[in-house]
């Protein structure tokens, strides 16, 4: 005789199989009327897909399943569409940037300005004269667009561009230095974003890393005992996202200039961040380009998409002599960038030619008062008070935004922060709702904020004012 037990589980089974009998067959479910809709979204092929593997879903919660499982249409076709949704929605998708990091690296660094996109729209949608020169009527080069206008900004002779800063140092190491020594101090070999050191770049360009002085202090002498007949760079690395402080001491750029020149060695700057404006009055002190030549440097490297506001690119500029070797490196072909970047670059360039800083997006941002952010603050936190659910506090105090994306360390933009507080979810949870919250609406996009002493916390220098209605909407349907 079964015992109660025995007999449960023996119903349990049975409801089981019960069920598995009732799952229809992916043909079946393509022949529903309902299905047809879903197959003209997408495609046969990815709403089959999507079929497969909600069913499998459904067969494996059921034979899973303790209780009496139940078989429901409808909780089927909902299963399918948000897997073929799944599918199709981009996976880049846009984001709200509520965390007051101006180059944010994970978020995409610099955002592009209006007439950057408007640029690359009218390149990428036409024919145009990328390698073409129109007046000659032959083949040119695609340099011609940009080569121009960041000599003259950076106050150099020529300039090439190609896909990032990490190959534009890889490629001129390469070209001037293969199989040769390169003297770098100690204190300047840094690493640079997703765990590439230059060490690493240097040893994989071909040439020899020689180290002088110590991690804090290096001298000029340091780098004259080091000369040697297979010398060929004189490296200087701009510590971009560190700062060492205290008992320092490093050689002033003329100094090394100096050296090169008795010494007859090229002196080869790699500055990262790669700033054209002088940014001190927005209380942000980092070393410009143009005071790098003005130096008499032979060869400078920086980003694109870092303090230049632009897309990612790595920018090579100097003396014409080398810049030309540099561009007839076979390897130029293989780092160079294609005609959307070169667009988007040369409407950046165009705004800071004519000194229109807030054209681009991320310069706005950094000069961006801190009276604006307060006003901006209040008006926002006025707004969004109606609209949240009892239980939650609004506060606003001072605070600092960062620069960030390798750039401008230990420096600090005065900003206003809106602190938001919940007696129903903690700081991580209403963080997390945030993000995935708006995920799952395929219109709305998602908000990325920070936490500090356990509060989440936005800062609207990040925020693009024609958002904030998206965010208000995001923090009100996450604290709900």
């Amino acid at each position: 005789m079964s015992s109660p037990a025995q007999k449960k589980a023996t119903s349990a089974d049975s409801a089981r199989a019960a069920l598995l009998r009732q799952i229809p067959s992916v043909d079946e479910i393509l022949n529903r009327p309902e299905t047809a809709r879903l197959v003209q979204l997408a495609g046969r092929a990815l709403a089959i897909s999507a079929i497969r593997e909600a069913l499998a879903d459904l067969r494996a919660w059921a034979r899973n399943e303790t209780a009496h499982p139940a078989f429901d249409e409808s909780e089927l076709h909902s299963a399918i569409t948000r897997k073929l949704n799944e599918q199709i929605t981009p996976s880049l998708q846009p984001v709200i940037n509520a965390t007051g990091v101006v180059l944010h690296t994970n978020l995409g660094r610099a955002p592009l300005s209006k007439q950057s996109v408007a640029r690359i729209a009218a390149t990428a949608t036409r024919y145009s004269n990328l390698e073409y020169d129109i007046p000659a009527g032959q083949r040119g080069k695609r340099d011609t667009h940009t080569s121009r206008a960041l000599a003259e900004l950076c106050g150099t002779e020529a300039a090439i561009v190609v896909n990032n800063n990490a190959a534009a140092v890889f490629l001129v190491l390469n070209t001037l230095a293969k199989s040769g020594e390169v003297i770098v101090s100690r204190g300047e070999l840094i690493e640079i974003g997703d765990g590439f050191r230059i060490p690493e770049i240097m040893a994989e360009s071909g040439a020899r890393l020689r180290e002088v002085g110590t991690t804090n202090r290096t001298r000029i002498a340091d780098y004259q005992r080091a000369i040697a007949p297979e010398t060929r760079l004189l490296l200087r690395v701009h510590p971009s996202n560190f700062k060492i402080v205290g008992f320092t001491n490093r050689p002033e750029l003329d100094e090394l200039v100096s050296l090169g020149r008795k010494k007859r060695i090229p002196v080869f700057e790699d500055l990262g961040s790669g700033c054209l404006v002088d940014l001190r009055v927005a209380g942000v002190s980092e070393p410009v380009v143009r005071a790098s030549f003005a130096a008499s440097v032979d060869i400078v490297t920086f980003s694109g998409d870092k303090l230049l506001g632009g897309p990612q690119a790595g920018i090579i500029a100097g003396k014409q002599k080398l810049v030309e070797r540099v561009r007839r490196n076979p390897l130029f072909r293989a780092l160079r960038v294609d005609k959307l970047t070169i667009a988007a670059l040369e409407a950046t360039l165009s705004a800071c030619r004519r000194a229109a800083w807030d054209e681009v997006p991320a310069l706005r941002m950094i000069r961006m008062p801190a009276e604006e952010i307060a006003r901006r603050a209040s008006a926002f936190m006025d707004k969004l008070r109606g609209n949240l659910p009892p239980g939650t506090s609004l506060e606003s105090y001072a605070g600092f935004s960062v620069i960030g994306g390798g750039s401008t360390p230990d420096q600090k933009l005065p900003t206003t922060l809106i602190a938001i507080r919940s007696s129903r979810y903690s700081a991580a949870q209403i963080e997390e709702r945030l993000r995935k919250l708006q995920a799952a609406e395929r219109e709305s996009v998602p908000a990325i904020a920070r936490i500090e002493r356990k509060t989440v916390i936005l800062d609207l220098r990040t925020v693009f004012e024609e958002e904030e209605p998206s965010l208000a909407a995001a923090l009100a349907a996450a604290l709900a």
